[in-house]
């Protein structure tokens, strides 16, 4: 038998609290690219917009990553540069270990 999560103690008004605070975040750095997102931590932007789908959010996936981005997609991708290839291979390094699951 495993042990509780302690973070499913925490109250839901505070979690969305802190998810909306998180996204606002994301919003207004956008000098921080996805892909390098990805790199580090092995999640972005378009990682919250399939989590919040996962959940039960009603839209598709475009109207998840614009409510996440909060601007159209098209928009969205003007703000992101190509990736490259050494950030890709971080990307990819870092997918690794992303084994657990959520």
């Amino acid at each position: 038998m495993t042990a509780a999560d302690p973070l499913d103690t925490l109250d839901d008004a505070q979690a969305a609290a802190a998810f909306r605070r998180l996204v606002r975040h994301l919003r207004h750095r956008s000098d921080a690219q996805n892909i390098d997102l990805m790199g580090l931590s092995g999640f972005c932007r378009n990682c919250l917009a399939d989590w919040i789908r996962d959940a039960g959010y009603p839209g598709d996936k475009t109207q998840a990553r614009e409510l996440i981005h909060g601007m159209p997609a098209a928009e969205w991708k003007q703000t992101q540069s190509e990736a490259t290839p050494e950030q890709l291979a971080r990307m990819e390094e870092s997918l690794k270990k992303n084994a657990a699951p959520h």
